[in-house]
C-alpha cells in the first residue's frame, strides 16, 4: 500500500513546476492521469528535433522523462467541445486537477475551478502560475528567472557583488513544484474535515519569496542585508591543486577550529566573527588549498571532522555510493530494451514508502484504460475518436 493509493488526478500540466508537483503524487502512489494536448506535443517535438526521430529513440526520450513516470497518458484536444464534456465525466471521480496555464484560460474553455466544482464539489484544484490568479502581476508571462527576480531572490544569487546570477538550476520552478503538492495535500486533509475542495492558487512568485525566509530573519531591516558576496570565512568553495572543487561549511565554533587546526592555520579559530579579517583569511585559504589535491584535502578534512564534501558534478552525484544506498539512483529496463537511470523519490516513508510502477507512457497509451474506468463504452469512444478530440490516436 502507498500513502496516496485512491488519489485520483488529472493532470493538464505542461513546464516543470506542474509535472514536479504530480510527479511527488504519482511516486507516492496517487493515480495521475496526464491530459495531453496533441498540439502541445506536436509543438514540443519540433522545437527539439523529436519529429525526425525513429518511433523507438522518441520512446526513448519518452521513457527517460522522470517527471512522467508512475502516470497514465491520455491524448485530449481540450479546444473540442466534446473533449471539454469529456474532462467534466473525468473529473466526477477525480480528487485533484492540477493545471498550469495562464490565468482564465481554462476558465475560457469552461473547465476552471468554478465549472469543475459544479459536477465535483469536494474536488482540490491547483493552478500553478507565474505571480498567482489575483495582483497586478497576474496575466505577465515569464519562466523561472522573472519569479525569482520578482520575489527579490535573484538580487540574492551568485558571488559577483556587482551582478546577480543565473542559479544554473529551475529553483522556482522546483520550490513551486513542491509547494504545489503540499498545498494539494493541505486541501486534500480539510475535504476531509469538511467535504469541500477548493482552488489552490499557487504563484512561483509567492515561492520564490520563501527562499529569503533565513536572510529577513536575520536581517528585518532588508537596507541591512550583507551584499550578494559578502561571504563568511567558515564556508567556502576552494579550488584544489587538480583544479577540483571542495566546499566547507564549519559555522559552528567547533568545527570552525578543526578546520583552522587542518589546514594549519589554528590562529585563524579567533577571527571567526571579525568580519573585517575575512577577506585576508579566505585569500590565504584559497592558496592553502590550492597546494594539495582535492583527494588529499578529503583526507584531511575526514581526519579532522570537519563539515566538507567534494563538489560533485552530475556524473559523479550518479555513482556517488551514499546516492546510491539512499535509492536516489535507478536503473530501469524500457520496453525497447535500454536501461534508463532515473533519480529516486526523495520522500522516504517508512510504513508506506514510494513505489516505481511504470516509466512514462508514451502519448495516448492508456486512453481505452481511463476511459473505460470512467463509464464509457466501446461506442462513445469510438464517436469521441471520430470526433477528433483525441488528435491522430485511433
Amino acid at each position: 500500500m502507498t500513502a496516496l493509493q485512491g488519489i485520483k488526478v488529472l493532470d493538464f500540466s505542461r513546464l516543470l513546476p506542474g509535472p514536479y508537483c504530480t510527479w511527488l503524487l504519482a511516486d507516492m502512489g496517487a493515480e495521475v492521469i496526464r491530459l495531453e494536448n496533441p498540439r502541445e506535443l506536436d509543438k514540443q517535438a519540433k522545437v527539439f528535433g523529436w519529429d525526425r526521430l525513429s518511433a523507438d529513440a522518441r520512446a526513448d526520450i519518452r521513457h527517460n522523462d522522470i517527471l512522467s513516470r508512475n502516470k497514465k497518458s491520455m491524448k485530449l484536444d481540450i479546444g473540442n467541445p466534446d473533449a471539454q464534456a469529456l474532462v467534466k465525466r473525468l473529473a466526477r471521480d477525480a480528487d485533484v486537477v492540477v493545471e498550469d496555464y495562464r490565468p482564465g484560460v481554462l476558465a475560457g474553455l469552461g473547465l476552471g475551478f468554478d465549472d469543475l466544482v459544479q459536477v465535483n464539489p469536494g474536488l482540490v484544484y491547483c493552478s500553478l502560475t507565474l505571480c498567482g490568479q489575483t495582483g497586478p502581476y497576474r496575466d505577465k508571462p515569464g519562466h523561472d528567472p522573472v519569479a525569482l527576480a520578482v520575489s527579490g531572490a535573484l538580487s540574492r544569487m551568485g558571488e559577483n557583488p556587482d551582478a546577480p546570477s543565473f542559479a544554473g538550476v529551475p529553483v522556482a520552478d522546483i520550490v513551486t513544484g513542491t509547494h504545489a503538492a503540499f498545498g494539494i495535500l493541505a486541501a486534500l486533509t480539510a475535504r476531509a474535515r469538511t467535504g469541500h475542495g477548493q482552488h489552490v492558487d499557487i504563484a512561483m512568485s509567492d515561492c520564490s519569496m520563501s527562499l529569503l525566509v533565513n536572510v529577513l530573519s536575520r536581517h528585518p531591516d532588508p537596507a541591512s542585508i550583507p551584499p550578494r558576496g559578502m561571504r563568511r570565512a567558515d564556508m567556502g568553495l576552494w579550488r584544489t591543486k587538480d583544479g577540483k572543487f571542495i566546499v566547507t561549511t564549519d559555522m559552528e565554533p567547533r568545527y570552525w577550529r578543526r578546520f583552522c587546526d587542518a589546514v594549519g592555520k589554528p590562529e585563524y579559530a579567533q577571527l571567526q566573527h571579525d568580519v573585517d579579517s575575512w577577506p585576508t583569511l579566505r585569500a590565504e585559504l584559497e592558496r592553502i588549498f590550492a597546494t594539495r589535491t582535492r583527494d588529499e584535502w578529503l583526507e584531511v578534512l575526514a581526519a579532522a571532522q570537519t563539515q566538507f564534501s567534494a563538489v560533485h558534478d552530475v556524473h559523479d552525484a550518479l555513482a556517488d555510493d551514499h546516492n546510491m544506498a539512499r535509492g536516489m539512483v535507478l536503473r530501469v529496463q524500457s520496453a525497447t530494451g535500454r536501461t534508463m537511470r532515473h533519480i529516486g523519490t526523495p520522500v522516504k516513508l517508512t510504513g508506506t514508502p514510494a513505489q516505481f510502477r511504470n516509466l512514462a507512457p508514451l502519448p495516448g497509451q492508456n486512453r481505452d484504460e481511463i476511459l473505460h474506468a470512467a463509464g464509457l463504452k466501446v461506442d462513445e469512444i469510438t464517436a469521441l475518436t471520430a470526433s477528433g478530440v483525441f488528435g491522430d490516436d485511433t
